[in-house]
Parts: structure tokens; sequence; C-alpha cells
């Protein structure tokens, strides 16, 4: 009998420990979902998103501009040009897939700098070319990637044109077949 005694014992202990391990266990999971949840809104923009270029739209008070904006504070359409960058096509090989990516885009860049932003064109394709080269084809798989992209030829553009004088990126064609 007083081997049956110490059995539920036994058992009633161990219970204790199985609910404790299964709240910590729960504990873990909800604190990395936590994180997964939060690192997915800060990588995607939706906390602490980057509002630099609506910001300096909506600071800009400059006078010269400031009359001929819109109302949104936009730089007037006589202010700017478009220039465009070379069609590129671009190999890119996974395994034995072998794709190609069409690529134009179009420059949005000042009235006074159209003419130095032409004559660095073939600077532009370069490095273009180049970034584009290096991509793989799970760097195109992402949903956010063509953000992610345009930002990184934008910052590549503005290194070699000079940081003023390239408002934005503009791709108009971006085809991967």
């Amino acid at each position: 009998m007083a081997e049956e005694h110490d059995t539920p014992v036994e058992n009633e202990e161990t219970a204790p420990k199985k609910k404790s391990k299964l709240l910590i266990f729960i504990a873990a999971l909800l604190f990395l979902a936590g994180g997964g949840g939060g690192f997915y809104a800060v990588y995607s923009g939706m906390i602490l998103g980057d509002d630099s270029h609506a910001t300096e739209a909506v600071n800009h008070t400059d006078k010269d501009t400031h009359s001929d904006a819109d109302s949104s504070g936009a730089p007037a359409m006589a202010e700017i040009a478009f220039v465009s960058v070379d069609p590129l096509v671009v190999s890119l090989i996974h395994g034995a897939a072998r794709q190609h990516l069409r690529f134009r885009a179009e420059l949005e860049v000042p009235l006074q700098y159209q003419s130095d932003v032409e004559t660095l064109l073939p600077r532009v394709t370069d490095v273009l070319n180049s970034y584009l080269r290096a991509l793989e084809l799970n760097d195109l798989s992402d949903p956010a990637a063509l953000v992610r992209l345009r930002a990184q030829m934008l910052r590549r553009i503005k290194v070699v044109v000079g940081d003023n004088r390239v408002n934005d990126l503009l791709i108009m064609e971006f085809v991967l077949n």
C-alpha cells in the first residue's frame, strides 16, 4: 500500500512541472511571434517609415519655387526635366535556369542640371548595369524588392552624378522573362 500511495504523490508533483514547461513554451512562442511581427512592421515601413521625401516636399519654402509650386508643395513642372536611361537587358542565372531582366528608366532632374546629367549618362548606364548584373534571381522574388532595388540604384546614380542633380529614378519597365 505504501508503494501505491507514493505513486499518486509523484504524479501530483510532475503535473505542475508540465504546466510550467507549457507556460514557458507559450511565452517563448508569443515573444518570438511579437518580435517577428515588430521586425516586419519596421522593415516594411509601417512603423518608423522613411517619410523624408514627403517632409522635404511639404517643408520646402524657397520663395522662387513656392510661387510656381502647386498646392501639394511639389515643384512646378517647368523646373524639372526627365532624362531617359538607355534600356538594359541583363541575364540572371540561377542554377540551370536562365532568365533575362528588361529594364528601362527615366531620371527626374532639375532643369538646370539636365545637360550635366545627359553628359554623364554613360556612367549612369554603367553603374546600373553593374548593379543589376550582381543581382540574383532570389533578390527579385521578394514583393518589396522593387522598392529596395530602386533606392539602391538611385543612391548609386547620385554618387556618380551628384547628390542634388537627380531628384528621383522612375522605373518605366522592369520585366523578368
